[in-house]
């Protein structure tokens, strides 16, 4: 043995003194606190453990343990014990690596510290190795290799043997991903990645990457080549979510969280993916990556979730006591962790087993009751969610006085009825006159965590009748007496069980039919408490609502829960009821339930109700019910419970008289509430119900009696002071619908506090159905299902064994603001014109907190995606918008929603606006400048056509005739008169409005000089003598005529022509026979011919007749104007319808034609001029 020891000597002489290559070993520390959860072993390196739990400067003895087993006293090939109690770990088998742990003794207990895990350096084969792959020019390649080792490996990448180029374009990634952005020609090559730790080094195979050069087809498109992955990362290690995405143009690339939370400042973007360097709790949750095209909504999304478990830590530890014998112990410890830890408790190094004075409460609660000498030591609790474990300890002192009494003797416990029990004890055996009073414990001898309650009492007596237990129940007890010292051992414990009784409640119906002729039962068993015995039969009563004096009953066995009432009357209402008994007899009936049997075979008919709650129990004082219970059967129906209280009393005749009912509505996870400020003795009933939206459920129901008021006797009792409120009362919100609630017990009670009642209700309501109450046992609780961004008042009560005190101060704190759970309200569209509308509407009803903005979609498509509708973004302190820059005469589809700091909310239901069609609308302003312009230029025409006659008629005289040559019967109309003839009382006035004509002709016409034609045309008008004048006009269109039908006509009539540049009228000799009408009048015309004349002859002042040409044929346009080409025009002259009309004669076979100057405004357009010449018609 001592050459054994020399040589370890030996070997840490040479570890801490050796050769600098040689390193020292890595020291750890195992205490109770905060530390590492594991540790590597690196090769050549030794381990150091200290045990170091810091409970007292001497070690009597250090244990260690391996796995939870302890470890060789003598060593071993892997480790050495030494002096001060640590132990050296050598790397040298596979045996070393395990769960390592030290236990200190010493005179005041011993000490267990934190497991920590020792893990031996390696590093494993590659689980993925890169894959060749071809990408084209402008894309993105990428590289995976995959490999596990202790500690975590390092990877690299090498091309060609080399490593990678240095470039933005080329990123490696801490999960063993290299990716090559915007890929050229000079990145081919192969690639390979290479893995190291302390424990070695590897390489892995080669991949070619090949870069494409043709079609880029495939880049048009957004894509995300390499999604992010769901992935798990340990608290403090590295974390990527990788997204890769390509595309033409290069995608634009966003982070967000799906819960609507900003992204942790401490998250860094490399590239287009995420690199979390150390993990933190709240970087847990699911990232959304979203790839999207510049200038475009073309967009792809991918998610990924990141789950962080971290290790358990202590966050609240217990602390030191030291408390007198027979005191109570309270030790809370709270941890966190993810998973979520298990707590265990330890006492001296040994797990706690609760019995009757030790129980273990969640969360983290342990308790101690009747402190003895055994119970000092040091306490620990031990957190474990399988990722490593947390501990805290606390030192417990017993204190123990002299002359304190010893336990009393001789106790027993006898049923005095099914409620109560009858205790008597006789005086301790020392220091029995120090004693000032005794205190009896009560507790229920089955379950692990029942509630032990405690009555006082003076010295003058030792009995006492505990009451309102329950029947059929086992229960403990046991006696302590006090003494101004302190207080006695406990006095040895007795069991006894309560005698049987009726039971308190009945079985919950549910009633169905099968048949017009059957009724079905069913009913759930009785629980314990409610059975209050042994439940061995079970009475059903029923009768038709007609005949309520004719009640049929029927018993069946206590193991039945269902039963079928044959050979009934189809179609008739029954009411129903059952009630369970025990060996002492039946109890209360259930309320008459009404059901009326089918009247036709129905198979799918059957009536499903919320059961009621079960194990109600009513615990009554003076002035206050103490009301718990145990959730319904079917509780999954349930959304919350309902608790009515009225005062019930009994007169004479047996009818009762009921008071005011108030109803308390509760939350689904209630299971205890407090009645206060009742009337002492006096009967109450007390209804528990649960609901839902849609239904009612049955209501669990108690009767009984509050307390009479404390007599003279009674006063006479030790006080009962309440037990003060607690103190340090902190809320703080802890999400959108639940708050922290944390206190501190009282600083100074002499009750004891069994367990805290906590108000919660928001802030200034008068509203008593919105106030809710919750029990808590530790000394906080958090608060659930609440309103998002309401603000709350929360006070909170002492609860001791049977006295209640008063609730603390309130305090008030919001609940965090959430999304909006409902949209915007009473969206309004009315369109203002064809291109715009204007959308109005009212904030959300559960806005959850600020609005900060409106989001205003709309769409002329309604089965578009959402994402590719017009957006339009609105302030959240706006209601209404003008939507502007729509087409008209469309239907467009309106959604609206409203978004808070948190993310936004739901769109409203759409709602469809139709936009008119455009109508044009005159602008004055306009109009006017066009009428003006218009009459300007009617101006301009009118005033050329007076320039233009006059100069054509000066023409007319200067190329023809001689104004002194014109006799003087000539100068009026150019018509001789004769001097005995008296001239026209009315005239005919034939005017000719004729356009522009063509210096072309189809045929050649006659040339005659112009004092010709105005000699013949003098004789052809001179001819006709009438006997009054008759004014006639003529209007002539342009009118295209068919050249064959022109040389007909030419050769049949000829009538005035019009040659080069000039206007001519060429008179056509009337055909024999035809004297008193002229019938035709042909004009050889250019191209705008003429197509309509109008003769218009007025004689006495009446219209007689008119005169048409008939369309010619060959009509076309050039231009917009005539095509030139030679067209006749006839004028056909019809008679006048009066008798007394006449006519001038002419000479049959003479032409004449009267020579006109050219208009100087006539042009090659439509242009309708009208001559100036009159023709008066001689009598």
């Amino acid at each position: 043995m001592a050459v054994e020891s020399t040589i370890w000597l030996f070997c840490l002489l040479s570890l801490f003194c050796g050769p600098s290559k040689q390193e020292k070993p890595v020291s750890v520390e195992l205490s109770c606190g905060a530390g590492p959860s594991h540790v590597v072993l690196e090769p050549g390196l030794p381990l150091l453990l200290d045990c170091n739990l810091g409970a007292s400067d001497t070690h009597f003895n250090v244990t260690w343990l391996q796995d939870g087993r302890p470890l060789p006293l003598e060593g071993g090939d892997f480790l050495q014990y030494l002096a001060n109690g640590s132990l050296l770990l050598l790397p040298t088998s596979q045996g070393v690596e395990g769960g390592y742990s030290c236990v200190s003794a010493s005179t005041h207990g011993a000490l267990t510290s934190r497991t920590i895990n020792v893990l031996l350096a390696s590093l494993s084969k590659f689980l993925q190795e890169p894959l060749p792959q071809t990408v084209p020019a402008g894309g993105a390649a990428r590289f995976k290799c995959q490999i596990e080792g202790v500690p975590t490996p390092v990877i690299t990448w090498e091309k060609d043997t080399v490593a990678v180029p240095e470039e933005t374009r080329f990123i490696s990634l801490l999960n063993g991903v290299l990716q090559i952005l915007e890929v050229t020609k000079e990145d081919e090559g192969a690639y390979r990645c290479v893995a190291s730790n302390s424990a070695r080094k590897d390489i892995s195979h080669e991949a070619r990457l090949t870069v494409s050069t043709g079609s880029t087809e495939s880049l048009n498109r957004v894509a995300i080549v390499a999604p992010p992955q769901n992935a798990t990362v340990v608290l403090g290690r590295p974390a990527v979510m990788e997204c890769m995405a390509q595309g033409q143009p290069k995608p634009l690339v966003s982070w967000s969280r799906q819960d609507g939370k900003p992204i942790s400042t401490d998250v860094v973007v490399l590239a287009t993916n995420l690199v979390i360097r150390d993990t933190r709790r709240h970087h847990a949750g699911v990232y959304v990556c979203r790839a999207n095209k510049p200038m475009t909504r073309e967009f792809v999304d991918a998610a990924a979730e990141l789950h962080v478990p971290a290790p358990p830590v202590i966050l609240q530890p217990p602390e030191t006591a030291s408390l007198s014998r027979g005191n109570t112990a309270r030790f809370v410890c709270n941890s966190s962790g993810e998973p979520p830890p298990v707590l265990h408790w330890l006492k001296d190094g040994h797990p706690i087993k609760t019995f009757r004075r030790v129980k273990t409460q969640s969360p983290g609660v342990l308790l101690i009751n009747q402190l003895a000498l055994e119970d000092a030591g040091y306490y620990q609790c031990i957190a474990d969610n399988g990722l490593g474990t947390a501990c805290a300890t606390a030192k417990l002192t017993v204190i123990v006085r002299e002359g304190l009494p010893s336990s009393p003797r001789h106790l027993s416990a006898t049923p005095y009825s099914s409620t109560s029990a009858l205790l008597i004890w006789e005086k301790p055996e020392y220091n029995s006159d120090q004693i000032i009073g005794y205190s009896v414990h009560c507790q229920r001898a089955a379950g692990s965590d029942n509630v032990e309650y405690q009555f006082a009492m003076n010295n003058d007596t030792t009995e006492y009748h505990v009451k309102e237990l329950l029947p059929h129940t086992a229960y403990t007890f046991f006696v302590v007496a006090y003494s101004p010292m302190g207080a006695s051992p406990p006095s040895l414990p007795v069991t006894i069980e309560m005698l049987e009784d009726v039971p308190s409640a009945p079985p919950q119906l549910s009633i169905a039919s099968t048949s017009p002729s059957d009724i079905r039962l069913m009913w759930h068993p009785l629980s314990s408490q409610n059975s209050r015995g042994t439940v061995t039969r079970y009475r059903i009563e029923y009768s038709t609502l007609d005949q309520v004096d004719s009640v049929f009953s029927v018993e069946v066995g206590g193991n039945e829960t269902q039963f079928t009432l044959r050979e009934l009357q189809p179609n008739q209402a029954y009411r129903l009821r059952i009630a369970a008994g025990t060996g002492v007899g039946f109890g209360v009936p259930s309320e008459w339930a009404q059901h009326q049997t089918l009247a036709h075979y129905n198979h799918s008919n059957h009536n499903m109700v919320i059961f009621a709650p079960t194990e109600l129990k009513v615990r009554a004082r003076v002035k206050s019910l103490n009301v718990t219970w145990h959730p319904s059967p079917n509780h999954t129906l349930v959304s919350g419970y309902k608790l009515s209280c009225r005062e019930v009393e009994a007169d004479e005749s047996a009818n009762e008289r009921t008071t005011l009912t108030h109803t308390t509505r509760l939350g689904k996870k209630a299971r205890y509430h407090l009645l206060t400020r009742l009337v002492p003795d006096r009967q109450y009933e007390v209804r528990v119900w649960g609901y839902n939206k849609q239904i009612d459920g049955a209501a669990a129901v108690w009767k009984g009696r509050t307390d009479k008021a404390h007599d003279k006797t009674s006063s006479l009792l030790l006080p009962r002071p309440p037990p003060l409120p607690p103190s340090s009362i902190q809320a703080m919100a802890n999400s959108s619908t639940s708050i922290w609630l944390r206190w501190e017990k009282p600083r100074f009670s002499n009750v004891r506090i069994i367990n805290y009642t906590v108000r919660c209700s928001p802030a200034g309501t008068t509203n008593a159905s919105l106030v809710s109450y919750y029990t808590s046992s530790a000394q906080e609780i958090l608060l659930g299902a609440l309103r998002p961004f309401t603000r709350y008042e929360l006070a909170v009560q002492s609860n001791g064994v049977d006295v209640v005190g008063p609730f603390s101060g309130t305090v008030e704190e919001s609940t965090l603001s959430d999304r909006p759970s409902t949209p915007p309200e009473e969206l309004r569209l009315s369109a203002l014109d064809s291109s715009s509308v204007l959308a109005s509407w009212r904030p959300p009803l559960e806005p959850n907190g600020i609005i900060i903005n409106y989001r205003i979609l709309f769409s002329g498509n309604l089965s578009k995606p959402e994402h590719l509708w017009e957006n339009l973004s609105q302030d959240g302190s706006i209601t209404s918008v003008e939507v502007q820059g729509l087409s008209s005469d469309t239907h467009y589809f309106f959604k609206l929603g409203a978004s808070t700091e948190v993310g936004p909310g739901p769109y409203s239901p759409i709602k469809d606006v139709y936009t008119p069609l455009q109508k044009y609308e005159l602008d004055i302003h306009a109009v006017t400048g066009i009428i003006v312009g218009v009459c300007l230029g009617l101006i301009c025409i009118l005033l050329c056509m007076c320039f233009s006659f006059r100069n054509g008629k000066s023409r007319e005289v200067s190329g023809g005739l001689d104004s002194t040559a014109v006799t003087p019967q000539y100068r009026r109309g150019g018509c001789p008169v004769p001097s005995n003839v008296p001239e026209c009382s009315n005239s005919h006035e034939l005017e000719t409005l004729m356009p522009p004509g063509s210096q072309e002709s189809g045929q050649p016409l006659e040339e005659a000089s112009e004092e010709q034609s105005l000699m013949g045309l003098e004789d052809y008008l001179c001819t006709s003598v009438c006997s009054n004048q008759v004014e006639a006009e003529v209007i002539v269109h342009s009118e295209l005529s068919d050249p064959g039908k022109e040389k007909k006509e030419e050769s049949t009539t000829r009538g005035p022509s019009l040659s080069d540049d000039r206007y001519s009228l060429l008179s056509q000799p009337n055909p024999p026979g035809e004297g008193d009408a002229l019938k035709k009048l042909s004009l050889t015309q250019s191209p705008s011919s003429l197509p309509l004349i109008k003769l218009v002859a007025n004689h006495n002042g009446e219209l007689q007749g008119t005169a048409d040409i008939e369309p010619q044929p060959d009509m076309g346009l050039t231009n917009g104007f005539h095509s030139p080409k030679t067209v006749h025009s006839v004028l056909r002259s019809e008679h006048l319808e009066n008798g007394d009309s006449r006519h001038c004669h002419s000479a049959p076979g003479k032409a004449i034609s009267a020579g006109l100057s050219p208009a100087p405004f006539v042009t090659s357009g439509f242009v309708h001029s009208t001559s100036a010449a009159h023709g008066y018609l001689c009598p």
